[in-house]
């Protein structure tokens, strides 16, 4: 195939790479904007080289006219977790998507290769709009913890290396350290739950902070200075103190003082 052909092949794969990074950045971003934690903590991706791709068609005997049909990866999306169960998470918001269809899910997670690779693969069929028209093709998300993407970058310039001829020496090195990937991923899952409840906890302060300095500011617009400065010397005195309970009780009191001067904060 000629290299213009080739490249009438692959702009379409790169057109779906550049769209679904952007789509993927824009959830991210969903989760950030309504102060939620989100799941994806980066997005990358690529469209194969022609030199990889004639590789593994020759390798897995495809022939050139059949590479769009018989190969998987040729574009390939890749999601970046920072916790085992974000994995999940992301895969579930992937299958609600109606812009993509997902045609098969490898889970390498629950069951690692022999190498010790783990990561999560969906391959996906996604339309592009083209100048001859709509294009069906398929692409490979890849989504993995940033522990086993790291394993992975390692993995893989090895592999590039030594061309597939691994010495086993090597090999054994890389089970281990995948080994020891999956004890750092399970440690993790224990420090994302205090992590959770530290964002929730300022996510609540944050929130009763607002309210409170909406109706603080109301309230100087309506009511006695002098009283209202001592509701704020009040609410000092409250916030030194980092109870998140007694601020709560204060702010249901300060609405209630609020809206006897209908200068309630608007909710």
């Amino acid at each position: 195939m000629e290299l213009q052909l080739w490249r009438a092949v692959l702009e379409p794969y790169a057109m779906a790479v550049d769209e679904l990074i952007v789509k993927m950045n824009h959830i991210k971003n969903e989760f950030e904007y309504v102060d939620q934690y989100s799941p994806i903590e980066s997005v990358n991706g690529r469209v194969k080289r022609i030199s990889s791709i004639l590789e593994k068609a020759q390798r897995k005997n495809i022939s050139l006219d059949d590479i769009e049909e018989k190969l998987d990866d040729i574009a390939g999306v890749r999601i970046i977790c920072r916790f085992v169960e974000d994995i999940g998470r992301v895969a579930e918001i992937i299958r609600k998507r109606s812009d993509m269809k997902v045609i098969q899910e490898k889970d390498y997670i629950t069951k690692s290769k022999d190498s010790g690779y783990r990561s999560y693969h969906m391959i996906v069929e996604y339309t592009v709009q083209t100048l001859k028209g709509p294009k069906n093709l398929k692409v490979e998300i890849q989504i993995r913890t940033l522990a086993m993407n790291f394993w992975a970058t390692v993995e893989h310039s090895l592999q590039y290396k030594y061309k597939g001829n691994m010495p086993e020496h090597v090999k054994d090195k890389l089970l281990r350290s995948a080994e020891a990937i999956v004890t750092l991923d399970n440690e993790m899952t224990v420090v994302r739950k205090e992590i959770m409840d530290a964002q929730i906890y300022y996510q609540l302060k944050k929130e009763l902070v607002t309210d409170i300095l909406s109706n603080i500011e109301n309230l100087y617009k309506v009511a006695n200075k002098r009283e209202v400065m001592k509701i704020q010397d009040e609410f000092l005195a409250i916030y030194e103190t980092d109870d998140l309970e007694r601020m709560s009780h204060f702010c249901k009191e300060l609405d209630i003082v609020a809206e006897s001067y209908r200068a309630q904060r608007l909710h």
